[in-house]
């Protein structure tokens, strides 16, 4: 993966942001979005904004967000145009994430998933590139249709 990845949390996701930066820095191009401090009244509304806004605003740009149980950041950020987040509960729905989706955000548990598990399944979605098939583009060009 060759842009900048955007990475931040909210305050039940704050541990473990702060160890994939250190996972992940030197092996990427990171920004952490922060928080750069715990706050237990934060909202992950703010941690999914920052980071839709970022990867919006970079060509090849990917995010990853982690929250609590990942819901309430997939929700938040997959409401911005051109945003695809997912949920990577493991490394192969990250991977099928990248493959068929063309996703560009990750949204990780810090509840539900172990530590080593999170720069595991990380590194598969930074790692796996968009397959380019002809429904998987047509697919993916409808997730930005209105409804």
């Amino acid at each position: 993966m060759d842009g900048e990845v955007f990475i931040a949390s909210d305050h039940r996701g704050f541990e473990a942001k702060n160890k994939l930066v250190a996972e992940l820095n030197g092996r990427y191009s990171v920004s952490d979005l922060g928080p750069f401090e715990y706050n237990p009244d934060d909202d992950y509304n703010d941690a999914a904004i920052a980071v839709a806004k970022a990867v919006k605003s970079y060509d090849g740009a990917r995010g990853i967000i982690i929250c609590g149980s990942s819901h309430g950041v997939a929700i938040q950020a997959n409401r911005f145009k051109g945003i695809r987040a997912i949920e990577g509960f493991t490394p192969e729905l990250a991977k099928i994430g990248r493959e068929h989706n063309d996703a560009n955000v990750l949204c990780l548990s810090a509840d539900f998933i172990e530590d080593n598990e999170l720069a595991k399944i990380a590194n598969i979605f930074l790692n796996t590139n968009f397959s380019g098939e002809e429904r998987h583009v047509r697919r993916n060009k409808r997730l930005d249709e209105e409804v």
